[in-house]
């Protein structure tokens, strides 16, 4: 297995499930956009991103909004592990990097073998409920400058870098809002000192400020994770 591995889940597993694991999986480079699951298709690969950002999005005819991020804290594909084989939902990678992936058979007969694997896989399952649980709290009572910034804090929590290299189109069709609302937003943020806005790149500069603004709908999916994961 490849040194490079900066997985949560997987650097955290007994030395036991290592062995039967890891051999199964395989490292990956994710494009930005690349599709990671079709929405009521079955799931052909489960990924564990390294540096690479997935998207869980919900999407209408018209309309689209993040539902959930994953990055190397965790895993897509938490409906194989519960039993099932597809999702109602898209996923795609956000920001490019490095993964590696199983195939969900190969995942389904690792699962079946070993109930420590399962327990600790579900455990994520657990932590991404909550925090799609507290991203529609945060779009129902939030004003879009707290929704942003917990939304640029849960994606610096993904990558080690304070340089987030995404649109103002693409933010907004994350939060679900006008481009226009994010921009204004950007603008407020960066009035504050709290980060630096250009085109496709917003710079965060004052972390503990942005986390004082998000400080109602952000930490309870991250406790959850250091209380399950960690």
């Amino acid at each position: 297995m490849s040194i490079s591995v900066r997985n949560q889940l997987l650097l955290g597993l007994s030395k036991s499930d290592r062995a039967l694991l890891w051999p199964r999986l395989e490292p990956t480079t994710l494009d930005r956009g690349a599709q990671i699951e079709d929405a009521n298709t079955p799931i052909r690969f489960v990924y564990f991103p390294d540096d690479s950002v997935i998207s869980v999005v919900a999407r209408s005819t018209y309309d689209q909004i993040e539902t959930a991020l994953i990055g190397r804290e965790g895993m897509s594909g938490t409906a194989v592990v519960l039993g099932n084989h597809r999702s109602p939902y898209d996923a795609f990678a956000l920001l490019p990097g490095s993964a590696h992936r199983i195939s969900a058979k190969n995942l389904r007969s690792v699962l079946d073998a070993r109930r420590s694997l399962r327990q600790r896989f579900q455990r994520f399952a657990q932590v991404l409920t909550v925090q799609i649980s507290q991203t529609a709290f945060a779009n129902g009572t939030a004003r879009i400058e707290e929704r942003l910034a917990r939304w640029l804090l849960m994606v610096q929590d993904r990558q080690d870098d304070n340089e987030i290299r995404l649109t103002h189109q693409a933010i907004a069709a994350m939060l679900g809002v006008r481009r226009s609302g994010v921009t204004d937003a950007l603008h407020a943020l960066e009035g504050r000192g709290l980060l630096h806005a250009s085109r496709g790149l917003v710079t965060v500069v004052n972390r503990r400020g942005l986390i004082g603004l998000a400080r109602k709908i952000y930490g309870v999916p991250e406790a959850e994770h250091r209380r399950l994961i960690e």
